[in-house]
């Protein structure tokens, strides 16, 4: 090792202990980042350098404005807001999946405004309600709420509900049929994170996108998307329709695709003995 002072040796076996990295490595990032280990150290990791414990004696919000400021591409022009590149390997170091449930669970705890971005506000304030100041708590919360969106209702409906604005088109009040197809083929089965809608005799989601298309492929509004998850919820606990009433207050397409079930793919006969005949 070339002569150093003794605080200078002092820095680097710090940034080999925070990080593993060979002797030399450290001496080169702490001598271009002015003898700055916390510098040192981001510029090697960015912001995987969050489960170092660097900062283990800073208050929870000193450290995700830290953590914020480590997200690849928050420029300098617009430091509160960061775009699909930055969002894309944040979700990437906290092992979350674009394809997943999970992602817009990431996305309402964060207040995300629009797919793929996030501001500042938001990732601050929605980390520190959760307790979460470090990557590895940031991974275990994601983890944690995998096992929620499909075991509690609640959590399920509340992610699913913030999926509408997230996946909204700019300047339109729906979605298209498109959009809303693939979500729910992403939320209404098991492959990536969400509930499978369907019944030992019935295909519901395979049906219910059949019956749409069958429609014209028509925009979905906010009324409709939020009630297909309560339909769905209800055509799980009875296949039959026993809690169902033409005079409930159902959004007249799921009206029809009652209708449509009924007597289109049943024939009028209940789901078990309809199975039977085809």
């Amino acid at each position: 090792m070339p002569p150093y002072t003794n605080v200078q040796k002092q820095y680097i076996a710090q940034f080999v202990n925070f990080t593993q990295a060979k002797e030399s490595v450290a001496a080169k990032f702490l001598r271009s980042n002015g003898w700055n280990v916390e510098q040192a150290v981001d510029a090697l990791l960015g912001f995987k350098s969050l489960h170092l414990g660097i900062l283990q004696d800073r208050s929870c919000d000193e450290v995700l404005q830290r953590g914020w400021t480590l997200l690849p591409d928050a420029p300098e022009e617009n430091p509160d807001t960061i775009g699909i590149e930055g969002a894309m390997k944040f979700l990437g170091d906290i092992q979350v999946r674009l394809d997943e449930v999970a992602c817009f669970g990431v996305a309402e705890l964060l207040k995300s405004p629009s797919m793929g971005e996030f501001t500042r506000e938001g990732f601050v304030e929605g980390w520190k309600s959760v307790g979460c100041d470090s990557l590895e708590k940031m991974i275990s919360y994601a983890a944690e709420l995998r096992t929620r969106i499909t075991s509690q209702p609640d959590v399920f409906r509340r992610v699913y509900r913030y999926a509408f604005p997230l996946c909204r088109l700019q300047g339109q009040r729906n979605l298209t049929f498109e959009i809303a197809s693939e979500q729910w083929q992403l939320f209404f089965t098991e492959t990536n994170g969400g509930i499978a809608w369907n019944t030992p005799t019935t295909p519901w989601l395979d049906w219910w996108l059949e019956f749409l298309e069958g429609r014209g492929k028509k925009p979905v509004n906010k009324d409709l998307w939020e009630q297909t998850e309560v339909f769905m919820r209800k055509t799980k606990e009875d296949e039959n329709f026993g809690w169902w009433s033409p005079d409930g207050a159902w959004p007249g397409t799921l009206d029809d695709f009652v209708g449509f079930v009924q007597q289109v793919k049943r024939g009028g006969k209940p789901a078990g003995e309809a199975m039977e005949v085809e």
